[in-house]
Protein backbone atom coordinates (compact mmCIF):
# COMPACT_ATOMS: atom_id res chain seq x y z
CA UNK A 1 0.00 0.00 0.00
CA UNK A 2 1.54 3.37 -1.01
CA UNK A 3 -0.51 5.51 1.75
CA UNK A 4 -0.54 5.07 5.52
CA UNK A 5 -3.82 4.56 6.93
CA UNK A 6 -2.49 3.20 10.27
CA UNK A 7 -1.07 6.60 11.12
CA UNK A 8 -2.12 7.61 14.66
CA UNK A 9 -2.15 11.37 14.08
CA UNK A 10 -2.49 14.03 17.51
CA UNK A 11 -5.58 16.27 16.72
CA UNK A 12 -4.61 18.17 19.61
CA UNK A 13 -4.82 21.90 19.79
CA UNK A 14 -6.13 22.01 16.19
CA UNK A 15 -9.41 23.71 17.19
CA UNK A 16 -11.21 20.71 15.12
CA UNK A 17 -14.55 19.64 15.54
CA UNK A 18 -13.53 16.15 15.97
CA UNK A 19 -11.11 16.62 19.04
CA UNK A 20 -12.13 20.10 20.56
CA UNK A 21 -15.76 20.58 19.27
CA UNK A 22 -17.66 17.64 20.64
CA UNK A 23 -19.02 19.13 23.71
CA UNK A 24 -21.35 21.48 22.22
CA UNK A 25 -22.07 19.83 18.71
CA UNK A 26 -22.80 16.33 20.74
CA UNK A 27 -24.27 18.04 24.11
CA UNK A 28 -24.81 21.07 23.57
CA UNK A 29 -22.18 21.67 26.65
CA UNK A 30 -20.27 24.71 26.84
CA UNK A 31 -17.23 24.03 28.75
CA UNK A 32 -19.17 23.26 32.54
CA UNK A 33 -20.04 19.80 32.87
CA UNK A 34 -17.84 16.64 33.89
CA UNK A 35 -17.19 13.39 32.27
CA UNK A 36 -15.95 10.19 33.24
CA UNK A 37 -12.72 10.56 31.11
CA UNK A 38 -10.35 13.07 30.29
CA UNK A 39 -10.33 14.60 27.05
CA UNK A 40 -7.18 12.12 26.02
CA UNK A 41 -8.59 9.22 26.59
CA UNK A 42 -11.47 9.04 24.28
CA UNK A 43 -11.95 7.49 21.27
CA UNK A 44 -13.88 9.78 18.89
CA UNK A 45 -15.92 7.93 16.21
CA UNK A 46 -18.13 10.52 15.71
CA UNK A 47 -18.21 13.10 13.13
CA UNK A 48 -18.24 12.28 9.72
CA UNK A 49 -14.43 13.84 9.12
CA UNK A 50 -11.29 11.25 8.74
CA UNK A 51 -8.28 10.43 11.02
CA UNK A 52 -6.49 9.75 8.00
CA UNK A 53 -3.97 12.15 6.67
CA UNK A 54 -5.38 14.30 3.86
CA UNK A 55 -3.38 12.99 0.87
CA UNK A 56 -0.02 14.03 0.39
CA UNK A 57 -0.68 15.20 -2.78
CA UNK A 58 -2.94 17.87 -1.41
CA UNK A 59 -0.61 19.04 1.34
CA UNK A 60 2.28 19.28 -0.84
CA UNK A 61 0.34 21.59 -3.52
CA UNK A 62 -0.56 23.84 -0.72
CA UNK A 63 3.00 23.88 0.31
CA UNK A 64 3.69 24.83 -3.41
CA UNK A 65 0.70 26.89 -3.40
CA UNK A 66 2.57 28.82 -0.19
CA UNK A 67 5.48 29.24 -1.70
CA UNK A 68 3.90 31.75 -3.99
CA UNK A 69 3.76 33.77 -1.16
CA UNK A 70 0.58 36.27 -1.59
CA UNK A 71 -2.73 35.03 -0.58
CA UNK A 72 -5.18 37.47 -2.69
CA UNK A 73 -8.44 37.86 -3.63
CA UNK A 74 -9.68 34.73 -5.21
CA UNK A 75 -12.56 33.52 -7.89
CA UNK A 76 -12.30 30.35 -10.13
CA UNK A 77 -10.71 32.87 -13.38
CA UNK A 78 -8.78 29.48 -15.06
CA UNK A 79 -10.81 27.12 -17.22
CA UNK A 80 -8.82 24.18 -15.59
CA UNK A 81 -10.73 23.78 -12.86
CA UNK A 82 -13.99 23.15 -14.75
CA UNK A 83 -12.03 20.57 -17.30
CA UNK A 84 -10.90 19.01 -13.67
CA UNK A 85 -14.32 18.84 -12.80
CA UNK A 86 -15.57 17.42 -16.24
CA UNK A 87 -13.44 14.83 -16.37
CA UNK A 88 -14.05 13.27 -12.71
CA UNK A 89 -17.97 12.77 -13.53
CA UNK A 90 -17.10 11.34 -16.27
CA UNK A 91 -14.78 8.85 -15.00
CA UNK A 92 -16.11 7.58 -12.12
CA UNK A 93 -19.73 8.09 -13.13
CA UNK A 94 -20.02 8.21 -16.89
CA UNK A 95 -21.69 11.50 -16.42
CA UNK A 96 -20.98 14.16 -19.21
CA UNK A 97 -21.41 17.62 -17.10
CA UNK A 98 -22.58 20.29 -18.25
CA UNK A 99 -19.89 22.88 -16.58
CA UNK A 100 -21.91 25.84 -16.99
CA UNK A 101 -24.58 24.22 -14.23
CA UNK A 102 -21.53 24.37 -11.48
CA UNK A 103 -21.79 27.06 -8.55
CA UNK A 104 -19.62 26.91 -5.48
CA UNK A 105 -21.00 27.17 -1.98
CA UNK A 106 -18.39 27.23 1.01
CA UNK A 107 -20.33 23.45 1.78
CA UNK A 108 -23.50 21.91 1.39
CA UNK A 109 -25.10 23.07 5.08
CA UNK A 110 -24.95 26.47 3.77
CA UNK A 111 -26.51 25.34 0.43
CA UNK A 112 -29.64 24.01 1.59
CA UNK A 113 -29.82 27.03 3.98
CA UNK A 114 -29.35 29.60 0.69
CA UNK A 115 -31.32 27.16 -1.69
CA UNK A 116 -34.39 26.87 0.35
CA UNK A 117 -35.91 30.57 -0.11
CA UNK A 118 -34.79 30.36 -3.59
CA UNK A 119 -36.46 27.35 -4.99
CA UNK A 120 -39.76 27.34 -2.27
CA UNK A 121 -42.44 29.76 -1.25
CA UNK A 122 -43.09 31.11 2.49
CA UNK A 123 -45.87 28.99 2.78
CA UNK A 124 -44.17 25.52 0.71
CA UNK A 125 -42.93 22.81 2.65
CA UNK A 126 -40.12 20.50 2.60
CA UNK A 127 -40.22 16.18 2.37
CA UNK A 128 -36.95 14.00 3.78
CA UNK A 129 -36.44 10.23 4.05
CA UNK A 130 -35.53 9.09 7.83
CA UNK A 131 -33.91 8.32 9.57
CA UNK A 132 -31.95 11.61 8.35
CA UNK A 133 -28.66 13.62 8.65
CA UNK A 134 -30.03 16.41 10.66
CA UNK A 135 -29.25 19.45 8.89
CA UNK A 136 -31.59 18.24 6.40
CA UNK A 137 -34.20 19.60 9.14
CA UNK A 138 -32.18 22.61 10.10
CA UNK A 139 -32.30 24.08 7.03
CA UNK A 140 -35.77 23.90 6.80
CA UNK A 141 -36.22 25.12 10.65
CA UNK A 142 -33.63 27.83 9.48
CA UNK A 143 -35.71 29.37 7.15
CA UNK A 144 -38.99 28.66 8.76
CA UNK A 145 -40.59 25.78 6.71
CA UNK A 146 -42.32 22.88 7.87
CA UNK A 147 -40.38 19.65 7.77
CA UNK A 148 -42.38 16.47 6.78
CA UNK A 149 -40.68 13.20 7.25
CA UNK A 150 -41.12 9.60 4.97
CA UNK A 151 -39.91 6.75 7.54
CA UNK A 152 -37.23 4.56 5.65
CA UNK A 153 -38.20 1.00 6.22
CA UNK A 154 -36.04 -1.39 7.99
CA UNK A 155 -35.93 -5.01 7.58
CA UNK A 156 -33.09 -7.85 8.92
CA UNK A 157 -30.76 -4.96 8.49
CA UNK A 158 -31.87 -2.93 5.22
CA UNK A 159 -33.65 0.00 4.84
CA UNK A 160 -36.46 0.34 1.45
CA UNK A 161 -38.30 3.47 0.62
CA UNK A 162 -41.83 3.50 1.67
CA UNK A 163 -42.88 4.64 -1.85
CA UNK A 164 -46.68 4.47 -0.58
CA UNK A 165 -46.08 6.70 2.06
CA UNK A 166 -43.72 9.10 0.16
CA UNK A 167 -46.13 9.59 -2.69
CA UNK A 168 -48.95 9.90 -0.78
CA UNK A 169 -47.31 12.91 1.04
CA UNK A 170 -45.82 14.44 -2.01
CA UNK A 171 -49.52 14.39 -3.49
CA UNK A 172 -51.19 15.67 -0.10
CA UNK A 173 -52.27 19.24 -0.79
CA UNK A 174 -52.41 20.18 3.15
CA UNK A 175 -49.03 19.63 2.82
CA UNK A 176 -48.17 21.62 0.23
CA UNK A 177 -44.70 19.91 -0.27
CA UNK A 178 -42.56 21.37 -3.20
CA UNK A 179 -39.15 20.07 -2.02
CA UNK A 180 -37.46 16.76 -1.52
CA UNK A 181 -33.78 16.58 0.33
CA UNK A 182 -32.82 13.60 -1.32
CA UNK A 183 -29.39 11.93 -0.08
CA UNK A 184 -27.84 10.06 -2.12
CA UNK A 185 -26.48 7.93 -0.93
CA UNK A 186 -27.92 7.91 2.19
CA UNK A 187 -26.92 9.50 5.47
CA UNK A 188 -26.70 7.61 7.61
CA UNK A 189 -27.73 4.40 6.89
CA UNK A 190 -25.65 4.13 4.02
CA UNK A 191 -27.86 2.96 1.61
CA UNK A 192 -27.01 3.14 -2.68
CA UNK A 193 -29.95 3.74 -4.46
CA UNK A 194 -30.25 1.67 -7.62
CA UNK A 195 -31.50 3.37 -11.01
CA UNK A 196 -35.18 1.78 -10.37
CA UNK A 197 -35.58 3.84 -7.02
CA UNK A 198 -34.22 6.78 -8.01
CA UNK A 199 -36.18 7.04 -11.33
CA UNK A 200 -39.14 6.30 -9.25
CA UNK A 201 -38.37 9.21 -6.78
CA UNK A 202 -37.68 11.71 -9.57
CA UNK A 203 -40.94 10.71 -11.52
CA UNK A 204 -42.94 11.11 -8.09
CA UNK A 205 -41.72 15.05 -7.71
CA UNK A 206 -41.17 16.26 -10.94
CA UNK A 207 -44.80 14.90 -11.59
CA UNK A 208 -46.14 16.72 -8.70
CA UNK A 209 -43.77 20.24 -9.23
CA UNK A 210 -41.54 18.98 -6.47
CA UNK A 211 -37.70 20.05 -5.98
CA UNK A 212 -35.00 18.03 -5.40
CA UNK A 213 -31.78 18.62 -4.13
CA UNK A 214 -29.41 15.70 -4.58
CA UNK A 215 -27.00 15.64 -1.50
CA UNK A 216 -24.69 13.42 -3.45
CA UNK A 217 -21.65 14.31 -1.00
CA UNK A 218 -20.88 10.58 -0.11
CA UNK A 219 -20.99 9.14 -3.25
CA UNK A 220 -17.06 8.69 -4.22
CA UNK A 221 -16.59 6.49 -0.81
CA UNK A 222 -18.41 3.28 -2.30
CA UNK A 223 -17.44 -0.55 -1.27
CA UNK A 224 -16.09 -2.58 -3.88
CA UNK A 225 -17.86 -3.24 -7.04
CA UNK A 226 -20.53 -0.51 -6.10
CA UNK A 227 -21.58 1.92 -8.53
CA UNK A 228 -23.17 5.28 -7.94
CA UNK A 229 -25.74 7.22 -10.43
CA UNK A 230 -26.33 10.76 -9.83
CA UNK A 231 -29.21 11.31 -10.24
CA UNK A 232 -29.35 14.52 -12.21
CA UNK A 233 -28.11 11.60 -15.08
CA UNK A 234 -30.80 9.52 -15.07
CA UNK A 235 -32.98 13.44 -16.06
CA UNK A 236 -30.70 15.00 -17.86
CA UNK A 237 -33.72 17.77 -19.08
CA UNK A 238 -34.64 18.59 -16.07
CA UNK A 239 -34.48 21.86 -14.58
CA UNK A 240 -35.65 20.99 -10.92
CA UNK A 241 -32.38 18.81 -9.41
CA UNK A 242 -30.25 20.79 -7.78
CA UNK A 243 -26.74 18.32 -7.10
CA UNK A 244 -24.43 19.19 -4.60
CA UNK A 245 -20.90 17.40 -4.54
CA UNK A 246 -17.52 18.11 -2.53
CA UNK A 247 -14.28 16.77 -2.05
CA UNK A 248 -14.77 16.79 1.73
CA UNK A 249 -15.66 13.41 3.17
CA UNK A 250 -13.64 11.65 0.07
CA UNK A 251 -10.30 13.34 0.91
CA UNK A 252 -10.96 14.53 4.37
CA UNK A 253 -10.96 18.18 3.55
CA UNK A 254 -14.22 18.87 5.60
CA UNK A 255 -12.26 22.19 6.53
CA UNK A 256 -11.52 23.31 2.74
CA UNK A 257 -14.85 25.01 2.44
CA UNK A 258 -15.51 24.40 -1.06
CA UNK A 259 -18.28 22.52 -2.86
CA UNK A 260 -19.84 22.50 -6.42
CA UNK A 261 -23.49 23.08 -6.49
CA UNK A 262 -25.18 22.10 -10.25
CA UNK A 263 -28.11 24.08 -10.87
CA UNK A 264 -29.98 23.71 -13.47
CA UNK A 265 -32.59 26.33 -13.56
CA UNK A 266 -30.71 29.47 -15.09
CA UNK A 267 -33.06 31.91 -13.11
CA UNK A 268 -32.15 29.90 -9.78
CA UNK A 269 -28.27 29.66 -10.98
CA UNK A 270 -28.66 33.87 -11.66
CA UNK A 271 -30.37 34.37 -8.54
CA UNK A 272 -27.46 32.33 -6.77
CA UNK A 273 -24.54 34.01 -8.52
CA UNK A 274 -26.37 37.71 -7.92
CA UNK A 275 -26.52 36.52 -3.81
CA UNK A 276 -23.21 34.15 -3.38
CA UNK A 277 -20.31 34.80 -5.72
CA UNK A 278 -17.90 34.79 -2.93
CA UNK A 279 -14.22 35.31 -3.27
CA UNK A 280 -12.70 31.78 -2.47
CA UNK A 281 -9.88 30.57 -0.58
CA UNK A 282 -6.86 30.28 -2.90
CA UNK A 283 -5.78 27.16 -1.01
CA UNK A 284 -9.65 25.68 -0.80
CA UNK A 285 -9.14 26.09 -4.45
CA UNK A 286 -5.94 24.33 -5.20
CA UNK A 287 -7.01 21.80 -2.78
CA UNK A 288 -9.92 20.79 -4.75
CA UNK A 289 -8.33 21.10 -7.96
CA UNK A 290 -5.25 18.50 -6.43
CA UNK A 291 -7.79 16.12 -5.27
CA UNK A 292 -9.90 15.51 -8.14
CA UNK A 293 -6.96 15.58 -11.09
CA UNK A 294 -4.60 13.53 -8.99
CA UNK A 295 -5.92 11.67 -5.90
CA UNK A 296 -7.91 8.50 -7.60
CA UNK A 297 -4.93 6.42 -6.33
CA UNK A 298 -5.22 7.71 -2.60
CA UNK A 299 -8.94 7.25 -3.09
CA UNK A 300 -8.72 3.94 -4.47
CA UNK A 301 -6.37 2.49 -1.93
CA UNK A 302 -8.76 4.68 1.13
CA UNK A 303 -11.62 2.55 -0.04
CA UNK A 304 -10.10 -0.60 0.36
CA UNK A 305 -8.88 0.22 3.35
CA UNK A 306 -12.83 1.56 4.51
CA UNK A 307 -13.69 -2.13 3.06
CA UNK A 308 -11.14 -3.85 5.53
CA UNK A 309 -12.62 -1.52 8.53
CA UNK A 310 -16.30 -2.70 7.78
CA UNK A 311 -15.37 -6.16 7.47
CA UNK A 312 -13.59 -6.03 10.92
CA UNK A 313 -16.55 -4.41 12.53
CA UNK A 314 -18.95 -7.24 10.90
CA UNK A 315 -17.18 -9.93 12.12
CA UNK A 316 -16.65 -8.60 15.52
CA UNK A 317 -20.20 -8.16 15.97
CA UNK A 318 -21.36 -11.35 15.22
CA UNK A 319 -18.80 -12.59 17.00
CA UNK A 320 -18.92 -10.44 20.38
CA UNK A 321 -22.63 -8.91 19.93
CA UNK A 322 -24.54 -11.40 18.16
CA UNK A 323 -27.42 -9.68 19.02
CA UNK A 324 -26.59 -6.55 17.02
CA UNK A 325 -28.40 -5.55 13.79
CA UNK A 326 -25.55 -4.81 11.32
CA UNK A 327 -25.53 -4.41 7.36
CA UNK A 328 -22.28 -3.57 5.71
CA UNK A 329 -23.41 -0.35 4.02
CA UNK A 330 -22.91 0.21 0.27
CA UNK A 331 -21.07 3.73 0.88
CA UNK A 332 -19.87 5.87 3.27
CA UNK A 333 -17.61 5.19 6.00
CA UNK A 334 -20.46 5.48 8.91
CA UNK A 335 -21.75 1.94 10.08
CA UNK A 336 -25.17 2.42 11.40
CA UNK A 337 -25.69 -0.24 14.20
CA UNK A 338 -29.42 -1.85 16.12
CA UNK A 339 -28.15 -2.27 19.20
CA UNK A 340 -31.39 -2.40 20.95
CA UNK A 341 -31.63 -5.90 21.60
CA UNK A 342 -28.86 -4.92 24.74
CA UNK A 343 -30.91 -1.72 25.81
CA UNK A 344 -32.94 -2.25 28.87
CA UNK A 345 -36.76 -1.70 27.99
CA UNK A 346 -36.52 1.13 30.28
CA UNK A 347 -33.36 2.56 28.65
CA UNK A 348 -33.48 6.34 27.74
CA UNK A 349 -32.63 5.97 23.56
CA UNK A 350 -31.74 9.56 24.04
CA UNK A 351 -28.95 9.52 25.93
CA UNK A 352 -26.65 6.86 23.83
CA UNK A 353 -24.21 9.33 23.36
CA UNK A 354 -23.57 10.52 27.09
CA UNK A 355 -24.22 6.82 27.78
CA UNK A 356 -21.24 5.85 25.68
CA UNK A 357 -19.35 8.97 26.22
CA UNK A 358 -19.01 8.24 30.38
CA UNK A 359 -19.09 4.52 30.68
CA UNK A 360 -17.02 3.22 27.23
CA UNK A 361 -15.15 6.42 26.43
CA UNK A 362 -16.09 6.85 22.62
CA UNK A 363 -17.80 9.55 21.77
CA UNK A 364 -20.28 8.04 19.08
CA UNK A 365 -23.71 9.48 17.62
CA UNK A 366 -26.75 7.73 19.54
CA UNK A 367 -29.74 7.26 16.87
CA UNK A 368 -31.86 10.67 18.21
CA UNK A 369 -29.62 12.51 16.53
CA UNK A 370 -30.91 11.85 13.27
CA UNK A 371 -33.50 13.04 13.29
CA UNK A 372 -36.48 10.30 13.53
CA UNK A 373 -36.52 6.34 13.11
CA UNK A 374 -33.43 5.86 14.92
CA UNK A 375 -33.84 5.24 18.02
CA UNK A 376 -32.02 2.51 19.78
CA UNK A 377 -29.05 3.00 16.88
CA UNK A 378 -25.55 4.54 16.68
CA UNK A 379 -23.69 5.76 14.32
CA UNK A 380 -20.25 5.04 14.47
CA UNK A 381 -17.21 6.28 12.06
CA UNK A 382 -15.22 3.71 10.82
CA UNK A 383 -12.82 6.00 9.01
CA UNK A 384 -9.61 5.54 11.45
CA UNK A 385 -6.89 3.17 11.82
CA UNK A 386 -7.64 -0.24 12.60
CA UNK A 387 -6.24 -0.12 16.31
CA UNK A 388 -8.57 2.41 17.27
CA UNK A 389 -11.21 0.83 15.78
CA UNK A 390 -10.40 -2.08 17.55
CA UNK A 391 -9.92 -0.14 21.04
CA UNK A 392 -13.53 1.60 20.63
CA UNK A 393 -15.24 -1.72 19.42
CA UNK A 394 -13.85 -3.57 22.21
CA UNK A 395 -15.09 -0.50 25.05
CA UNK A 396 -18.39 -0.59 22.87
CA UNK A 397 -18.64 -4.26 23.32
CA UNK A 398 -17.76 -3.96 26.95
CA UNK A 399 -20.20 -1.69 28.15
CA UNK A 400 -23.49 -3.27 26.40
CA UNK A 401 -22.19 -6.61 27.64
CA UNK A 402 -22.12 -4.77 31.14
CA UNK A 403 -25.86 -3.89 30.85
CA UNK A 404 -26.92 -7.33 30.62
Amino acid sequence: MTYDFDEIIDRANTDSLNFDGWRKYIFNDEGTSKYNFNDDEFIRMWVADMDFSTPPEILTALRERLDKKIIGYTKIYNIEYYDIMKSWCNRRYDWDIDVTEIVISPGIIPALNRLIPLLIKDNENILIHTPSYAPFKNAGDYNSRDVIYSDLKYSNGKYEIDFNDFERKIKDSNLNIKLFILSNPQNPTGRVWTEDELTRIGNICFNNDVWIISDEIHCDLLRENEKHIPLAKLFPDENKIITCMAPSKTFNLAGNLMSNLFIKDNKIKCEWLRLYDDFLSPLSLIATKTAYKSCDLWLDELKKYLDNNFKITDEFLKSHLPKTQFSIPKSTYLAWININEYLPEDFDRNTLSLFFANNAGVLLEGGNMFVSNGYGFIRLNLACPKKVLLDGLNRIKNTLLALN
